[in-house]
């Protein structure tokens, strides 16, 4: 299982932002422009931009070399680096996180149709050494998912959220 470092304040922060979230997730398998990012976000590009260079001064998106654009333009492509996944903002003291994961999922799965996706609940109730457990061996079961090099596939996402069921407390 690869460890997570505590993420900055900066990191943390940068990634409290469903639209950070989401840019990051367009970025992952190609490189894009401010153009092209705020187009597939239905979004304004001053807006989009601001996010672009949050992401890229906390390092979760590169700038790749610029390129020719229409009427004599240069534009920048940039491309996610996957630092996200190796910082853990948990205890960093930022809050949001956690509800901008949740926004950026809702949001591409209404884009995907939310019949197209695969879904399952489980109520449980763990012990702090089961809870340990499980969250260890889901991390390294994504993990392993993670670092494989399966790029000719299709591309999927994957959400999962341990949470407290307080619905269901004593």
């Amino acid at each position: 299982m690869e460890s997570r470092r505590p993420a900055t304040e900066a990191e943390a922060r940068a990634l409290a932002s469903s639209v950070r979230l989401r840019i990051l997730r367009l970025c992952l398998d190609q490189a894009l422009t401010n153009k092209e990012i705020a187009g597939r976000l239905d979004a304004n590009p001053a807006t989009t931009l601001h996010h672009v260079r949050k992401l890229v001064d906390t390092g979760f998106l590169a700038a790749e070399p610029s390129r020719p654009g229409p009427r004599g333009s240069t534009e920048i492509p940039y491309r996610a680096t996957g630092k996200s996944w190796e910082v853990n903002v948990r205890d960093s003291g930022v809050t949001g996180g956690g509800a901008a994961m949740v926004d950026a999922f809702l949001q591409e799965v209404r884009l995907a149709g939310l019949e197209r996706g695969e879904y399952m609940r489980l109520g449980l109730r763990l012990t702090a050494e089961g809870h340990a457990e499980l969250f260890r061996r889901l991390q390294e079961l994504l993990d392993d998912f993670r670092y494989r090099s399966q790029g000719d596939g299709e591309a999927y996402s994957l959400f999962v959220a341990l949470h407290h069921d307080v619905t269901r407390e004593s």
